[in-house]
């Protein structure tokens, strides 16, 4: 039997996931390359599932892939990348609809905390799934695509980020699973018999 305290560590471990996610998808930090200009300082250019930044004296930030990478021998590129983010917006979306599961779980009483870790169970499950298949898909890109054989280029916060909310999301389903079957069963009422023997 999943008790409150495990649904209510749940929600913390689910809300941190979630904003892991969601700050791997705004910041463009997937792969990044770091280099020493001739003047002196360092250019940094950042990858991000949307868009790319380049800092050097001046900040600027584009579109990614952009519409030229995407044609020709790049099509495979852009589609795997676009697909990683497809994935990780999808993983938002059913962390999202977890969090709000729990909130309707812990509210609901004896009974939902009773059945409730099968379906966040599974919810937690389709995040990590989708997350950590983004993350590899993006490890593929970086080991074999041409783009990323410039000695400096690395894996950068945003992919560190995606893959321990993704190990997050596992564990907390896992936990949820694994409590209902080890915990006793929550003190409630009991089922009074009837006086008249029935």
């Amino acid at each position: 039997m999943t008790r409150t305290v495990v649904y209510s560590a749940a929600l913390v471990a689910l809300v941190a996931a979630t904003a892991m996610t969601i700050t791997s998808i705004i910041s463009p930090r997937w792969v990044s390359y770091t280099v020493s200009s001739p003047s002196g300082g360092t250019v940094t250019d950042t990858i991000g599932l949307h868009r790319r930044c380049t800092y050097s004296p001046t900040g600027t930030c584009s579109p990614f892939p952009e519409e030229a990478r995407c044609d020709g021998d790049g099509r495979s590129f852009c589609s795997m990348w676009r697909t990683t983010g497809f994935l990780m917006n999808f993983a938002t979306i059913v962390e999202l609809a977890a969090v709000v599961g729990v909130l309707i779980i812990v509210g609901g009483g004896k009974v939902k905390r009773q059945g409730g870790w099968k379906i966040l169970g599974g919810l937690l499950g389709a995040v990590a799934a989708a997350e950590f298949v983004g993350m590899a898909i993006v490890a593929y890109l970086f080991d074999h695509d041409d783009m990323f054989l410039v000695p400096g280029y690395r894996l950068d916060s945003s992919w560190y980020l995606c893959t321990i909310s993704a190990g997050v999301a596992l564990l907390t389903g896992a936990g949820l699973a694994i409590s209902a079957f080890v915990l006793p069963p929550e003190d409630g009422y009991e089922l009074l018999g009837d006086s008249n023997g029935v």
